[in-house]
């Protein structure tokens, strides 16, 4: 174990592991687990930070899922740095910091049984990285039981991947209970991500179209636009950036993911993906629908 001057215990194997969480379990009563891919900036802190205040203990960890990437995604090129990634998780409250090496988590390589998303995960995301939500909910599951929280924290960027987790464990009786953290944004009003520091300076500057067009969505939801008049609003901005490949923009059942209708009233998610030179981007926000067809 590591990490003495960081504030945080930093283990990398299942035994260290279950020794650190011993420790923990013992002086305080409640923990909570938020899984990340490392990498870590503002929006993990504020997941960490979540945490923090729902539970007594914070785990975090930290490990590139390989299941979850598919075949010219980038698993090799996605940033690691384990450091940086302990002295963040530590300054926001995380108490333990688990980073397995990939044979840990797979003692006997690619797992011959996983989780399947089912057809959740076939849609938006799904459907332009098919298996992806398969590698998510498997991963997860390994860590919910290695790690046994109470609480689970995930960030609502990543709408699609928390509707999933949240049917899941709704669907195996999973005992842990799912808390949602607001996308964390840039003053520019783009999204916090990993990947967002391989854009290169223009293209930094082009992606605030995607915040942008959920902005300009929620401004035709609050006019008491339609779902078309949603969708058209985003697909404006977008379709103006010529910079951007669009993989979709949509509007959907914030559970069940499917369209929403022509008159349909209420909240709704809308969702956007693409990339910007050669980094993949994804946004969303929820609109309220005011209902009706004008």
């Amino acid at each position: 174990m590591t990490g003495a001057t960081t504030g945080a215990t930093v283990v990398a194997s299942r035994t260290e592991l279950a020794g650190a969480l011993a420790e923990l379990r013992r002086d305080r009563r409640t923990l909570a687990l938020v899984p990340t891919m490392g990498a870590l900036h503002a929006g993990h802190r504020a997941l960490v930070e979540r945490a923090a205040r729902v539970a007594d203990a914070v785990a975090v960890s930290v490990f590139v899922n390989p299941l979850q990437f598919g075949a010219g995604e980038d698993l090799d090129r996605y940033p690691r740095s384990l450091d940086d990634d302990v002295r963040l998780a530590a300054s926001a409250g995380a108490a333990l910091v688990f980073a397995p090496a990939t044979r840990e988590m797979y003692p006997a390589g690619d797992p011959a049984v996983r989780v399947c998303a089912g057809p959740l995960g076939d849609v938006l995301e799904g459907e332009v990285r098919p298996g992806h939500f398969d590698g998510v909910l498997t991963v997860v599951a390994k860590l919910l039981a290695l790690v046994a929280p109470d609480v689970v924290v995930f960030g609502e960027k990543d709408a699609q991947q928390l509707v999933l987790v949240r049917r899941m464990v709704g669907d195996l009786d999973l005992r842990v209970r799912v808390e949602a953290v607001p996308t964390v944004r840039d003053p520019d009003g783009l999204a916090v991500s990993s990947r967002n520091r391989f854009l290169e300076p223009d293209d930094r500057a082009r992606a605030v179209v995607l915040s942008q067009a959920l902005l300009a969505g929620e401004r035709a939801a609050g006019g008491g636009g339609t779902p078309q008049d949603v969708r058209q609003a985003a697909r404006a901005l977008l379709d103006a950036e010529p910079a951007l490949s669009l993989d979709y923009c949509a509007l959907v059942d914030p559970t069940r993911l499917v369209a929403v209708g022509a008159s349909a009233a209420g909240p709704a998610l809308l969702l956007v993906a693409g990339r910007i030179g050669g980094t993949r981007l994804i946004d969303n926000t929820l609109v309220e629908l005011a209902g009706g067809i004008a």
